[in-house]
Formats: structure tokens, C-alpha cells, sequence
């Protein structure tokens, strides 16, 4: 039997991926309705990883914690046996916000209360998702609420988010690294999508700052923040870890999760293909559908779609790729690793259309792929 796998990430503001590839599914059976079809969605860590892995079997926790500007909140992570999934952007990441901004104070607490959790229930593989993030705290919030104590001076504990940073004089582990002996063997391991380093010109403050509302001055700050606390993270660690590749994802919570968790970075689309066992379920396909809203510049850098085809083609398994827009030539599409690009805009009469109707439009794309499988059978 043809066999098509469809492995989309989410289409951003308008579909998740697991929509998208419901869709893409109705048009194929409309022309093959004897094709087995095999739904894969992925994601690349930020928002999106936890409907991924909830996809693929694991089983959501609801836990409480705070947002990034310290709010409670009622959310979530994934579990499947001793492997826990913690996705940022859902627990205190930019869009959970509404269009409110708090460069200077928003933080990363939550991610380490729900981390706190997955651990306390027993949890010893744990994968943080950390894309989507609304601060620029260095990954302080995250420490502290695994135990760790941020001081300034005074003697004192220091507030929220990046800006009282430049007044740290002190981190104090002890709690932190007591806290982690008492589970053994656990393994952590972080989903990035960027390659940043936490301070300097391509750092997480002059780079992100701005699209987390920070001013031109505000970005200064924050660097300079971000520098103080990488000197004394680096004092009660004994290694600098600030120029890392990806130490200023996520406002430096990758930085913060390397110096004090001992975890590892690793890229997004890397882990959640693992999680969601892609590689499995490409034994037989003749052919595997990714897709995502923009295929652009950024696509190439590594982004989703083109981890799903780098996969395939290892496979010798083609792959086509399904998108809003693509801004990008044939050349580079054959080099992104996609056979055909198809697009809602193609599609669409109009570009309101694209938007307005996404559901409809890949109805259609699923049939026209489907008229093309026995090109790659």
C-alpha cells in the first residue's frame, strides 16, 4: 500500500500542525482514498512542542505556575513513562501576554517552577522547549525557582527579570545542587532554535530585546546586565559559558540551563523528531509532507521543515513541502531538501482568502499532491 507520512509544523496564527496535516489528509483521501496516510505533527521547541508530543502519546501534567510577568497560571507538560517535556512558551512565553510587555521584569520562573514539578513527580529525561519567550533575565527565574538563591549586595534577594541583574553580586547553588543529587540519574536537555551567545551585539538583548519591547536604551541595560550576571554565574560555576552557542536563546535561559543545570542544547527540530519517532514511522513512505506558514530565508536556517527533510532524504524518502507563502527561488528550495513547494497563496483567489480560508486551500493542495504520488512511488 503507498504510504504518504505528513510531518507540518504549526502554520503560526493560524493552524497547529496537527490541523494542517488533518486537512492535507481530507484532500488525499478525496483522490486516493487507498493511500495510508501517517500524521507526524512536529514542531522546532518553541510554541507548538507540547501539541507535537501530546500527538505522539505522551500524556499532559497540569501543574500551576507563573507567566512571565509573575502571574499564576494553570499549565502543563508532557509525560510518557520517566520523560517529561516542558514547553516555555506555554507557561510564560510572549504570546501568552496579549500584547503586554515587560522588558526589564518579565521572567523565566515559570519554566523552572513546572521543571520543579516534572522532577518532584519523578521525571529523569526532562526537554525544555524554550522558544517564544518573553524575557531577558539570563535564565535567573528559571535557577531560582529550582532553588537557587540571586543576590545583590545587600545580602539580599534580587527581583524579577534582567534589569535588577545589574545589581547581582552573588549566586548561591547550594540549594539548587542539592536539590538535583536527590534525583538520580536525571538528564536534561534543552530545544533551541537559535545559535545566539547570551551578551554582545548578536545576544540576546540587542537581538531579542527589541520584539520583547525593550527601547534602544532599555537593550543597553539589559546587555549590561547580562554581563554582570554571566560574571557571577561564571564565579560560582568556574566556567563562562556566555559565548555558548545558543546561551541567549530565550533571553538566556539556554545560558542559565547550560552554567547551572548541566543541560545540553541541542537544535529544536533534532529532539522533537526523536520524540515524536519520525524515523520509525518513515519505514515504507513513498513520500513525507512538511510544511510550515513562511518557507523564507529563515527556513533554511535550520528550521523545522528542513530538519524534516534532512531526515528524509537520509531515508532516500522525497519530500514536499506545504506553506502559506515561499518567499524563496527554485534553487533554494532544492536546497532546503523539498521536491515541490505548494502555497495557500498559490492557491488562493485572494490573499485574504489564504487567511480566511486555510482549511479549504489545503484540501485542495492534499488532492493535488495526491495526484502526483505515483511520481514518487
Amino acid at each position: 500500500m503507498t504510504r504518504v507520512l505528513l510531518a507540518p509544523d504549526k502554520f503560526k496564527g493560524s493552524l497547529t500542525a496537527a490541523e494542517v496535516a488533518r486537512h492535507l489528509a481530507t484532500g488525499i483521501r478525496t483522490r486516493r482514498p487507498d493511500v495510508d496516510i501517517v500524521t507526524v505533527p512536529v514542531a522546532d521547541g518553541g510554541d507548538g512542542l507540547l501539541d507535537a508530543v501530546l500527538s505522539a502519546g505522551f500524556d499532559r501534567v497540569a501543574v500551576d505556575a507563573v507567566d512571565a510577568l509573575g502571574r499564576p497560571v494553570r499549565t502543563s507538560y508532557a509525560r510518557r513513562g520517566s520523560d517529561a517535556i516542558v514547553e516555555l512558551a506555554a507557561i510564560c512565553g510572549l504570546a501568552q501576554l496579549a500584547g503586554a510587555r515587560a522588558p526589564m521584569t518579565a521572567t523565566s520562573r515559570g519554566v523552572g517552577q513546572v521543571l520543579a514539578a516534572a522532577l518532584d513527580d519523578g521525571c529523569t529525561h526532562v526537554v525544555i522547549g524554550i522558544g517564544g519567550s518573553a524575557s531577558t533575565d539570563g535564565g535567573a527565574g528559571l535557577v531560582q525557582a529550582l532553588g537557587a538563591r540571586v543576590l545583590g549586595a545587600d545580602g539580599y534577594d534580587i527581583g524579577d527579570g534582567g534589569g535588577p541583574l545589574r545589581g547581582v553580586a552573588t549566586l548561591d547553588l547550594s540549594a539548587l545542587r542539592r536539590r538535583l543529587r536527590d534525583v538520580r540519574d536525571v538528564r536534561l536537555e534543552v530545544a533551541v532554535d537559535v545559535d545566539n551567545p547570551l551578551t554582545g551585539p548578536h545576544g540576546a538583548a540587542a537581538v531579542y530585546g527589541p520584539q520583547k519591547g525593550a527601547s534602544a536604551e532599555q537593550v543597553r541595560e539589559l546587555d549590561a546586565a547580562l554581563t554582570r550576571w554571566a560574571d557571577v554565574v561564571a564565579d560560582a560555576v568556574g566556567t563562562d559559558h556566555r559565548g555558548d552557542r545558543g546561551a541567549g536563546a530565550a533571553g538566556g535561559v539556554g545560558f542559565a540551563a547550560v552554567a547551572a543545570l548541566d543541560a545540553r542544547l541541542r537544535p529544536g527540530v533534532e529532539l522533537v523528531l526523536e520524540l515524536v519517532g519520525f524515523t520509525e514511522q518513515l519505514a515504507g513512505a513513498c513520500l513525507v509532507v512538511t510544511g510550515e506558514g513562511s518557507i523564507d530565508a529563515q527556513t533554511l536556517n535550520g528550521k523545522t521543515p528542513v530538519g524534516v527533510a534532512t531526515a528524509a532524504q537520509k531515508a532516500g524518502v522525497p519530500v514536499v513541502a506545504v506553506a502559506g507563502r515561499c518567499l524563496l527561488d527554485e534553487a533554494q528550495t532544492k536546497e532546503a531538501g523539498f521536491d515541490a513547494v505548494y502555497t495557500l497563496l498559490a492557491e488562493a483567489s485572494s490573499e485574504r482568502e489564504a487567511f480566511t480560508h486555510p482549511d479549504t486551500l489545503l484540501h485542495r493542495i492534499g488532492a493535488r499532491i495526491a495526484d502526483r504520488l505515483d511520481d514518487f512511488a
